[in-house]
């Protein structure tokens, strides 16, 4: 899987850029497209980091295109290049519940509907 041109590979997805559900050319492998979201999306447990870029893509699995591939191959580059920066859970003294959430209101191109987000913490490890 190589790099991609249209953007560095220390960010996930570039800001402005916006996927759409007809974006250029169909993918010649949805499968292979469907199995990388699955396995990313299983990644976000520890790497919440690239959440987002992944619930993006995950958009598209039913129809992906070449340019969907591409931010897809991106996120993989990010990895490559980020090793290490999963979560690490400590014992940090206490167990107290911290939540935190936020909300991009009708922020969507294709559908205008919103993108929400949300963290909790459990002492000061992040559990969902």
């Amino acid at each position: 899987m190589g790099k991609s041109a249209t953007k560095p590979c220390n960010t996930l997805m570039a800001p402005g850029v916006h996927l759409m559900k007809n974006d250029g050319f169909p993918f010649d492998d949805p499968e292979r497209y469907r199995r990388l979201v699955g396995t990313l999306n299983y990644l976000t447990v520890t790497r919440p980091d690239i959440s987002f870029a992944v619930s993006i893509v995950s958009q598209f699995m039913s129809a992906p295109t070449v340019k969907h591939w591409e931010a897809l191959e991106q996120i993989l580059c990010y990895l490559k290049g980020a090793p290490g920066l999963g979560i690490l859970y400590c014992n940090h003294g206490h167990s107290r519940v911290e939540c935190f959430a936020d909300a991009d209101y009708a922020r969507s191109k294709i559908d205008r509907r919103s993108t929400t987000g949300y963290c909790i913490f459990v002492g000061r490890n992040l559990v969902s």
